[in-house]
């Protein structure tokens, strides 16, 4: 131990309580916006009287109760039955309507996945799933943890994809969602969501479309949802050692964004480090490693900073966040790891 630390006891980090396992993603101090979700569909469909609201007994908890309040006659309590919940969405899409339907991540997915597939995206009806806590957004275990849904959902044909990383993606995704023909997925934020974008000079959410947020000559993170968010933190962290991050944001995971990515990569000797809420298994780590296989690019290094291909632990977010590896401090590790 270095004579100069040895008598200082290392700092101790604040004891974690229950609230912690499904605590905001925001980090303490950060700016947030309060359900952007909720209220950009609100305002939405003010001018869009096609646009319906449907939750499995979770409005409250997606968001979706300022939808109710506002438009009572146009929302669909349908209880904790979410094969139910996809099957009614795709009849009133059916009819000409514009479902919004809301549930968790694990729920929309795993129980519902043979209603998706078979009366929504086979039929090509124009239905929104729009489902909270995706990949590691809380702490409640394996049961409510949807690090497998990109895996899911990516396969299904025709299925437009959405990650965004914060409330200003959030809020501009939910009208540009709403007008685009066919069935959509969007990995949803709710309660106090970060805002972070609104920083980026002229950022603004396309679907489709994958964005350079800043440039550096070391290292290129390609990034979806909030772990955009901590690749820019990172970034920030890194630059102090005059190490250069550059920051491709996804927020759209199908279809990939590829022309961008190739463009991101091609030409360029440095690391590429695909960062995502998600298992390696079946997310965009393998949806970009197969583009630059397609395209004949190779990076000077490629690693995958996502979610173990494991069931991840019950806790406290903080805790599991740096037990796995996304965290902004561990992520930041991570990366100088890679660059030895």
């Amino acid at each position: 131990m270095n004579s100069l630390t040895a008598d200082k006891p290392a700092a101790a980090k604040p004891r974690l309580t229950t609230s912690a396992m499904i605590a905001s993603i925001a980090s303490e101090g950060q700016r947030v916006k309060a359900a952007p979700f909720g209220k950009a569909l609100v305002d939405y469909a003010a001018t869009h009287p096609e646009v319906v609201g449907l939750t499995a007994d979770l409005a409250k908890y997606t968001d979706l109760h300022l939808f109710a309040q506002a438009y009572p006659e146009r929302f669909h309590q349908m209880g904790m039955a979410e094969q139910l919940l996809m099957a009614a969405a795709g009849g009133m899409a059916k009819e000409g309507l514009v479902p919004f339907a809301t549930t968790y991540a694990v729920f929309g997915t795993r129980r519902a996945y043979d209603f998706i597939h078979q009366v929504i995206a086979e039929e090509k009806l124009n239905v929104k799933i729009c489902c909270a806590l995706p990949g590691l957004t809380t702490g409640y275990g394996p049961s409510h943890q949807a690090t497998d849904d990109l895996a899911m959902m990516r396969a299904v044909p025709g299925l437009t994809i959405v990650d965004p990383c914060d409330a200003l993606d959030l809020e501009q995704a939910v009208p540009q969602i709403a007008a685009h023909p066919g069935p959509v997925y969007l990995r949803l934020l709710r309660g106090n969501v970060p805002l972070v974008l609104d920083e980026i000079e002229g950022y603004r959410f396309e679907l489709g479309r994958a964005k350079l947020l800043r440039e550096g000559a070391d290292v290129l993170v390609i990034a979806s949802g909030i772990l955009t968010m901590r690749a820019l933190e990172v970034a920030r962290d890194l630059a102090k050692d005059n190490i250069g991050v550059a920051v491709l944001h996804c927020p759209t995971i199908k279809p990939l964004d590829e022309a961008a990515i190739v463009e991101a990569v091609r030409y360029r000797h440095r690391l590429v480090v695909v960062a995502e809420n998600h298992s390696v298994v079946g997310g965009l780590g393998e949806a970009v490693a197969s583009t630059l296989l397609r395209h004949r690019v190779q990076p000077a290094g490629f690693e995958l900073a996502g979610l173990p291909d494991a069931f991840l632990d019950a806790g406290a977010l903080p805790t599991l966040h740096d037990r796995y590896g996304i965290s902004r401090e561990v992520l930041g590790q991570r990366i100088r790891g890679w660059l030895g």
